[in-house]
């Protein structure tokens, strides 16, 4: 486990998918990262590579060749190599293998970096196309964060806030299929909560899968506390798409920051014709980064 800290957090990296296992608040002695439960859900914070969610049917097709994919990659199950190590920065490396170009055929590079600055931890993606290829991958972040985090109050407490007064267009999940549903899209309606704007997070918000958010609708969002005053924060700029996401009846939310994501249901094209999908040169370099930052009390 590595871990980097200053006076307000201290945050732990695995090597196991370059994924998050701790923030801890100095300032409340409280931990803000889900620590994983497989009765609801394992994992803490998953590097979603080479894509995001399912490929329609478990497969995409590239110059007629079918591989077949697993929902949201190999990346988040491979061991990475840390290659940088510092007080309060920490960098990763994962490098295809004969076992990865089965299921992704290019050579590539994917660096996953952690700056921690005061209270905000600043999240980097680097992927390098060593290939000869044109390369097509969609990434994505998958944090969890503890809802309740304060005693004696229950998830439906606790708000999500936005930037914006606009009500927010999301997709859901087709039921089964782990596909986007197109068809038909739906409203996020907010209201003032002090300086953001935001909604009660519902008991059955989560019912069907994640709530997707398309078009770069959301560039920050938080979780707030039953006061509306934010609790943890993700900003995403630039970002196409974020999927926000809970078990029913888990004491987590994801806040999730992606380049692209699942397939639409019934989509049947090749990968380059996937909507949204990444489309990166030889030799070239993509580069992404969003900050998490929490708040004081």
């Amino acid at each position: 486990m590595y871990r980097i800290e200053n006076q307000e957090l201290a945050v732990e990296i695995s090597p196991l998918g370059a994924e998050l296992q701790s923030i801890y608040d100095k300032r409340m002695e409280k931990e803000v990262l889900w620590q994983g439960d497989k009765k609801y859900w394992g994992r803490r914070a998953p590097i979603l590579f080479p894509n995001v969610g399912r490929h329609n049917g478990d497969f995409y097709l590239w110059k007629g060749k079918r591989f077949d994919t697993k929902q949201h990659g190999f990346a988040r199950d491979m061991e990475f190599i840390c290659v940088t190590e510092m007080d309060h920065k920490l960098e990763f490396s994962l490098t295809d293998t004969e076992k990865t170009r089965e299921y992704f055929p290019f050579a590539f590079e994917l660096r996953i970096g952690y700056t921690l600055t005061g209270s905000t931890l600043k999240i980097t993606w680097e992927v390098k196309n060593q290939d000869q290829e044109i390369m097509y991958f969609t990434i994505g972040g998958h944090p969890a964060f503890r809802v309740p985090v304060l005693e004696n109050t229950v998830q439906t407490d606790y708000k999500l806030l936005f930037e914006k007064p606009e009500g927010l267009e999301y997709k859901l999940i087709c039921p089964g299929e782990g596909t986007a549903d197109p068809s038909r899209a739906y409203t996020l309606s907010l209201e003032k909560l002090g300086e953001y704007y935001g909604c009660d997070i519902g008991a059955h918000m989560f019912d069907q899968d994640a709530l997707i958010f398309d078009e770069g609708q959301v560039q920050w969002a938080a979780l707030g506390y039953p006061d509306g005053k934010p609790y943890v924060s993700l900003e995403c700029r630039g970002f196409t798409n974020f999927g926000i996401w809970s078990v029913p009846g888990a004491p987590f939310v994801c806040l999730e920051p992606w380049m692209g994501r699942c397939d639409d249901y019934g989509f049947s094209g090749e990968i380059s014709q996937k909507p949204g999908i990444l489309k990166l040169d030889p030799s070239d370099t993509f580069q992404k980064s969003y900050e998490i930052r929490v708040f004081s009390r």
